[in-house]
């Protein structure tokens, strides 16, 4: 997906309600005020051109897929609109930036409502427990 673009239209029939209704069940809109202004923005691009940047809601949907499943990064479904490799890379990125930190930081000041605060708590220890094996 492509940013501004949530929730793309489904390719396939039927499809595209699963993952969107998957996808509301693991980031929602919620969780998802909380989150966006605490993720960092993009890297200005000199070069210009490239392809457009994608959406930080599908990628953070991603991730939190692969955190709370316990999948690896390469097989995170397609069906999710985002590469394995954009996935990874944003994951690291934000995880060197300290998001992980802000957000943990954020649901200890009551950001997150109580029905989302033991969801939220999971996904930072998973988030934890990836960044350490990456780092070590």
């Amino acid at each position: 997906m492509r940013a501004g673009v949530w929730p793309e239209q489904p390719a396939e029939p039927g499809r595209g309600d699963v993952i969107e209704q998957l996808s509301s069940r693991l980031v929602s809109a919620n969780l998802w005020a909380v989150v966006e202004p605490l993720i960092p923005p993009a890297k200005v691009r000199r070069q210009g051109g490239g392809r457009g940047r994608v959406c930080n809601r599908s990628v953070f949907t991603a991730i939190v897929f692969v955190l709370s499943s316990g999948c690896a990064w390469r097989h995170l479904p397609a069906s999710f609109g985002v590469t394995v490799p954009t996935v990874h890379r944003r994951f690291q990125e934000w995880t060197d930036l300290g998001l992980w930190v802000r957000l943990r930081r954020a649901a200890a000041e009551g950001a997150c409502g109580t029905e989302e605060l033991d969801w939220i708590r999971a996904v930072l220890d998973a988030a934890d427990r990836r960044a350490a094996k990456a780092a070590s």
